[in-house]
């Protein structure tokens, strides 16, 4: 008896291993079809800037290996972001054996709106954020300065606001969260807005580049998809408690 006890522990850390064998093995392929493109993936990522520097400036490399390190890192991080479907339906495998059936029935939509709604970060990050902060930081400077920015440094300055925004995003379905599970009322959220665009703009300021452009457009879309997940919340847990 005593040696057979350990054993639900150990198949439930063997299916773990495998789930997390499995997430890795779609990121390494979603790598291998990204890494050959990789210097179109990072020309395409840095239009934003490029076309808006003046002219006879360019972007540079101010490290021996940026020029391959650079994209090999972008093509990693982007097979991440192409993966991540799998990724979560691997940690779904492993996490919904535990659950009942109701929350099955909620927790599949808040994944896959979650995903979307990353993407849909990153999306307004890229075509919206990325034109009006570069068009002002390519002309603020004093006039005899050549903007020449480094290839690394700005993937590094990108890939965090895709971060911030897309993470930003998830923001209607943190409110869903927080209402079906009674932490808090919908009425509770909303008789609270004031704070919660306090905390907006704090994110902002904490999770962009010090300036005011950035952080406002960050905290403006939070604040509005708060509104989406509270109107959310408020409809889901009406049709739960109509089912009970």
């Amino acid at each position: 008896m005593t040696t057979d006890e350990p054993m639900p522990l150990v198949a439930h850390l063997r299916e773990l291993r495998d789930r997390f064998r499995n997430a890795l093995i779609a990121v390494f392929v979603a790598f291998l079809g990204l890494f050959p493109f990789a210097n179109e993936l990072y020309t395409y990522v840095s239009e934003p800037l490029r076309l808006l520097l003046p002219e006879g400036s360019s972007m540079i490399a101010t490290e021996v290996t940026s020029p391959f390190l650079t994209p090999f890192k972008l093509s990693l991080v982007l097979a991440v972001f192409v993966a991540m479907p799998v990724i979560l339906a691997q940690l779904w495998g492993f996490i919904a054996p535990g659950l009942y059936k109701s929350e099955k029935r909620i927790a599949i939509p808040l994944l896959t709106s979650s995903v979307i709604l990353f993407y849909a970060g990153v999306a307004f990050a890229y075509y919206v954020v990325f034109p009006l902060l570069f068009g002002f930081f390519t002309t603020v400077g004093p006039g005899d300065i050549s903007v020449m920015t480094d290839i690394n440094r700005y993937l590094d300055f990108v890939l965090k606001l895709f971060f911030a925004f897309g993470l930003a995003f998830e923001v209607p379905v943190a409110a869903v969260i927080l209402i079906l599970t009674g932490v808090v009322t919908a009425d509770q959220l909303a008789n609270n807005r004031s704070y919660v665009i306090v905390g907006c703009f704090v994110m902002g300021m904490l999770l962009t580049p010090p300036d005011v452009i950035s952080q406002t457009l960050l905290a403006l879309p939070m604040w509005l998809l708060f509104e989406v997940g509270l109107v959310m919340g408020r409809v889901l847990s009406r049709s739960s408690n109509d089912d009970e």
